[in-house]
């Protein structure tokens, strides 16, 4: 009995990496930034307990570290990328921020909590 192989997968179940390749070169860069930056802001959601389970995932150490990230990457790309893509995001990254300094039993100084580097300080 022969096994169908995976959609993508070459030979013996291995992903067709030319295939995935071909494929990212087709999606602009706007549109990998745009993702990466919504997918950071997911999984901090999750890490700051602003999901259904609430509590059950939160760890704001490893949200600290994904909102930081986040905000490096707006930083870094705010040249590259449209006010259009670009506003959503920066409000997004400022929920997340004052979500995290509400979670915090004991709150930044201001301009110390996560991504504030790059954001300048938050205050809500």
């Amino acid at each position: 009995m022969s096994e169908t192989p995976l959609p993508g997968a070459g030979d013996a179940g291995q992903p067709d990496f030319d295939e995935m390749t071909r494929d990212i070169a087709e999606v602009p860069a706007v549109e990998v930034i745009v993702t990466v930056a919504v997918n950071l802001m997911s999984a901090a959601a999750v890490k700051l307990g602003l999901t259904e389970e609430g509590d059950k995932y939160k760890d704001l150490d490893e949200a600290r570290k994904l909102v930081s990230a986040l905000a490096g990457l707006l930083d870094a790309s705010a040249t590259e990328i449209s006010s259009f893509h670009a506003a959503p995001l920066r409000d997004g990254l400022k929920s997340l921020q004052l979500a995290f300094r509400e979670a915090s039993i004991v709150p930044d100084e201001p301009g110390q909590g996560p991504g504030e580097k790059y954001t300048g300080p938050i205050y809500g």
